[in-house]
């Protein structure tokens, strides 16, 4: 005798709504990790692409630094650094003199250190 739909089990009236909510879910969580992973590649991309831009800068700074220095090596700019531009010692009317601070007598360490722990203040008798 066939048994009707309404004796069957929860489980068996649910299982393939279970199985195809278990499927949408599994392809959905694998669409959203894939445009993640595209993002952040992407983004890594750009990272790469500003941090080579930048080291080509630096690459060309340095570059010109370093011929900046060996024409600095050359003799004509350093004959042009030995003249005298007509500088001299400053007269004695600009010159301050300040007076050095006064120093007090220097204790010895042990002393100091007696001293610090006989501070009537702090002790008790």
């Amino acid at each position: 005798m066939a048994r009707n739909r309404k004796y069957q089990s929860a489980a068996i009236r649910f299982g393939p709504a279970l199985k195809a909510f278990l499927l949408c879910l599994l392809i959905g969580g694998s669409a959203v990790g894939y445009v993640w992973q595209k993002n952040q590649i992407y983004q890594l991309g750009q990272q790469i692409k500003l941090r080579e831009t930048t080291l080509k800068e630096l690459a060309a700074r340095n570059i010109a630094l370093e011929q900046q220095l060996q024409e600095m090596h050359k003799l004509p700019f350093l004959e042009l650094k030995a003249k005298n531009f007509g500088l001299a010692a400053p007269l004695r009317s600009q010159v301050w003199l300040l007076p050095e601070p006064a120093r007090g007598p220097l204790r010895p360490a042990a002393e100091a250190q007696y001293a610090a722990r006989e501070n009537p203040v702090t002790s008790t008798r």
